[in-house]
This record gives C-alpha cells, structure tokens and sequence, in this order.
C-alpha cells in the first residue's frame, strides 16, 4: 500500500459524505458508487476489527451508510422485505454455513457472511431502497454511460502506452501480474483503476449497450452537449479497440435481445439466453457437459490461441467440479479448500488448479446453495420484469427503455460469470433496483402515440406574450 492510495481511500469517506450534503440522497449514492468503481485503488485497505476490511467498493459502501444514517435515517423504515429478496438473503448466509459444515468455526462463517454480505447484500440493499422505480433505474444507466464516456481517453491512452495509470497514480500495479496478461492482438488491453482488462471490457461493453437503447428508444439527445449519437459511436469504438472477443460477443447478444423486443415485440432471445444459461449449467453439475464443440467453434471463428485458453478454462473446470462434488451442498468453504493441490518434487503441497469461471467458485466454495442463490440473485429479478411486470412491447418507450436495458445487462453478466470472473458492485445494485421495481405494481407510462398526440395539440394552441409553455 503506498502513501497515496492510503490518502485517496481514507479522503473517500468524508467525500462520499459530502455529497448527501450537496446532492438528494439518490444522486450523492449513485455518484459515489460509480466514481468509487472507477477510480479508487485496488488490492489496499485498511484492516478494521469484526467487520469488512475498509477497501476499495467497500469503503464506498461504508461512506454511503454514513450518509443516509444522518441525512435520510428513515430510508430504512420504509424497506419491506418481499420473495425477490431471499435468492440474496441465501447467498450473504449461506458462507457461515459452508464454515460450520467443513468444521471451521462459527467466526470464521460470520466472517465470510459479512464479507459476502458487505461485497454483494449492500449495493443490492441500495438498489432495493433508492432505485426500486423507473426514474431511478434511468439516472443509474445515465450515469453508467457518462462513467464510461469518463473513460473514453483513459482507455485510449492505455491503449497505446499499456496499462499504467493505476501505477503513474498510485505507485503499483491493479493486477499482481502486472501488465504480463495485457498485450492482445498486437496492443494492449487496458485495465484502467479496475482490477483487470476483462472487468474494464464488461464495463464498457455495459456502457455502450446502455447508450445504444437510450438514442434508439429517444430517451435522451445528448448528453453534456454532445449529441448521443457521436457518443455512441465513441464508445463502440472503443470497445472495439479493447480486443475482448467475450465483451463483442455479450454486446451483440445484447443488441440482439433489445432490438428483438422493437421487432418482434416478445422476449423470447432473452428467454432464450436464460434457459441456456441455466442448462449450461446443469449439464455441467450432472458431468454431461463436453467442451469439445465450444473448443471446435472458438478456433473455427476466432484463432487458435483463443481455443487453446477456453480448453485450458474448461480442463480445469473438470477437475474443479470432481472435488465440489465431494462437498456438494454447501461445498468446501474458504481458506482455498475447493482448489486440486498435488505433491511437487520437495514433497510440499502445491496448488495445481486455476480458477477462471466464477460459477466453478461459487460451487467449489459455498455449493448447490450457494450457486443456486447467485444466479437467481441476477436472473429471477430479469424474468420478473420482461415476463410479469414490463413486458417487451414497452421496452422502446423512453420511461421503460432504461430499466429494460439494464435487466438485459444483468443477464449478460450472468453469461459471463460462466466463463470469467468480472465481479463489479454495479450489478449487484442494478438487481436491486430491478427487484424493488417490479416488486410494485407496474407505473403508468404514456405510449410513443399519445406523447406525440399531446405535443402536437400543445404546440397548435396559441399561446400570448405572458404564457408560460407548461
């Protein structure tokens, strides 16, 4: 930890407190949380007793708390718990008893429950109290796009010189391995103050699919001046110069799935991409899954060192899922008991596996219950709302359009966490947000037809010198 990355994280707090201050408590908590992701340090913190380590998203989480304890202490009151909410329930429970089932103490479950609780139970309590409608789900995507417009040059200039910033600013590395994984297809991928150049490329992907539906659908014209549009293309750009080939394929399937409700006025891509994520995943928990065809088609259409990552991936996951079989309920706990270790030639204990796909975490970790519970966290709030509350044929409208984007963009990150391990705290919020929308009845929204149809009988009404336009 050097002196510099110590003084941003201990400043954060009174600054994310400062803006209850400035700002309406949905705005300071938005703002902060998503500068927080953007630029605070990574791998430093500050050693606290009892409770989560003060670092990184969870010092922003903690400078949050502070501010609604003084400013909008009555937030709380108004919470009320419903049936959306006991998929994230289990899963900030259920570390305390994958410890008590492997024998590691009742400290050490609490421990990692709070962990958990702090990590994925906070952002999604903040989702739930002050992004449970529409209005909030739209400034909560705004400013994922201007965060990632933010990000536009930073990226372009690691781009070029490699990933440096989080070194030039606080004096080391955001990766341990430095920028050793960062040169693809000939420059670099750049990683930015995130942990790694594939959660950069998640993020930016997620901001320029935003921007995408919010100037098709006319939820917005520009943004700062700048005509969405142009924006848009920047993003995409830059996306493109990024060279993740799995945030290419998530942005299509995305655009896919939202212009499909345009078209066809249905779900049923996205229903589609659930169910297939889902069997993905049972396939693989009853041993009927064979990588072999996915290896096939990566060399096929992209090149062969791409195939020979995702068979290295997938190698892994085998022998990973042999040992949480052996512990399939709550699986091993932490303390890297879910990971193959061998004998090497000094005769020590040597950890052999190499964990890339967060599904084969959560399973070696916390089990069935664990992995059964993360994906309904993420997935159960995206069917509410596209199959019950906000079906397809509203998504175009602009009241609708940013939610609609946003549920989309949780399911993708779903469909990453099968391949990579992309943790970022703005998904956890977002499914709050979500589950508190369409745990109320649906909000009346005006069609396309009738906003026209009343701005045209507004702008024939004469109006003097004294009217006000309303």
């Amino acid at each position: 930890m050097t002196p510099q990355a110590l003084f941003v994280l201990i400043a954060w707090l009174p600054l994310t407190f400062a803006l209850f201050v400035y700002f309406p408590p949905r705005k300071a908590i938005i703002v902060s949380f998503i500068a927080g992701l953007l630029f605070l340090p990574q791998r430093t913190g500050i050693a606290l007793p009892l409770i989560p380590d003060y670092a990184g998203m969870v010092a922003t989480c903690y400078g949050i708390l502070l501010g609604i304890l003084f400013f909008d202490f009555g937030s709380f009151t108004r919470f009320k718990p419903g049936w959306l909410d006991l998929p994230m329930l289990i899963w900030c429970i259920c570390p305390f008893f994958s410890s008590m089932t492997n024998e590691l103490g009742a400290y050490d479950g609490l421990n990692a429950s709070l962990t958990q609780t702090t990590s994925w139970g906070l952002p999604y309590i903040l989702g739930r109290l002050y992004l449970n409608n529409l209005a909030g789900l739209k400034e909560l995507a705004l400013t994922i796009v201007k965060g990632g417009i933010i990000y536009v040059p930073l990226c372009l200039f690691e781009i070029r010189m490699s990933p440096q910033l989080h070194y030039y600013i606080y004096g080391y590395y955001a990766h341990s391995s430095g920028v050793t994984q960062a040169i693809r297809g000939g420059s670099w991928r750049p990683s930015v103050f995130m942990s790694h150049g594939l959660v950069l490329a998640m993020w930016m992907m997620v901001a320029a699919l935003i921007a995408l539906w919010l100037w098709q659908s006319k939820t917005i014209s520009n943004i700062w001046g700048i005509k969405i549009k142009w924006l848009v293309t920047t993003l995409m750009v830059t996306l493109l110069l990024i060279k993740s080939v799995g945030a290419y394929i998530y942005f299509i399937i995305g655009v896919i799935i939202i212009f499909s409700s345009k078209w066809l006025r249905n779900s049923l891509i996205l229903l589609v991409l659930i169910f297939s994520i889902n069997y993905y995943l049972l396939i693989n928990l009853t041993n009927n899954f064979d990588g072999t065809g996915l290896v096939n088609w990566a060399s096929q259409n992209f090149n062969q060192e791409r195939a020979q990552s995702l068979e290295f991936r997938l190698d892994n996951e085998v022998k990973l899922k042999e040992k949480a079989h052996q512990n399939p309920i709550f699986g091993w706990g932490g303390w890297g008991r879910n990971r193959i270790y061998q004998v090497n030639w000094d005769g020590e204990l040597q950890d052999t596996s190499v964990t890339d796909s967060y599904w084969i975490i959560i399973y070696g970790i916390n089990g069935l219950v664990g992995l059964i519970s993360f994906v309904s966290c993420l997935l159960l709030p995206v069917v509410c709302f596209a199959f019950w509350r906000y079906p397809a044929k509203t998504w175009f409208n602009p009241h609708v359009a940013p939610a609609a984007v946003l549920a989309v963009s949780l399911a993708l990150f779903m469909l990453d966490s099968l391949l990579n391990v992309t943790y970022n705290p703005t998904f956890p919020l977002i499914s709050g947000g979500i589950t508190g929308l369409v745990m109320k009845k649906p909000e009346q929204i005006k069609s396309l037809k009738t906003i026209r149809s009343k701005l045209k009988t507004t702008s024939l009404i004469p109006q003097t010198k004294n009217q006000t336009p309303s």
